[in-house]
């Protein structure tokens, strides 16, 4: 089994220009996990809410999410991601990648 993943807009491709070599390298590992693999431990996947997960890395102390949805089955997409610097998820980045769901879903449904 591979899933495909895609993104959405630029925000991923935004967050991945913010990264240093090493967490690319790790986020890298875990999508590959992701694509690969039925189920991922909760250490790095964990459900946020609306059909929305979140991809979970950390590398040397530092933690990262990148918000995503299943799309079609087996295609994954990929939204924004961001440096989490406090113990919760902040609800701000949980509303964005919401917003950014239905964009996508709208963009989809007027490709059809």
């Amino acid at each position: 089994m591979e899933r495909k993943i895609i993104t959405y807009g630029n925000y991923f491709r935004s967050f991945l220009k913010t990264l240093c070599e090493n967490v690319r390298w790790k986020l890298d590992y875990v999508l590959d996990m992701l694509k690969t693999q039925k189920r991922l431990n909760s250490r790095f996947v964990k459900p946020i809410r609306e059909g929305i997960f979140e991809l979970r890395i950390e590398w040397e102390g530092d933690i990262y999410r990148v918000f995503f949805i299943f799309d079609e089955g087996n295609i994954i997409v990929l939204f924004n991601g961001f440096q989490k610097k406090t113990r919760r998820t902040p609800t701000s980045e949980i509303e964005k990648a919401i917003t950014i769901k239905k964009e996508y879903y709208e963009y989809k449904r007027k490709q059809n």
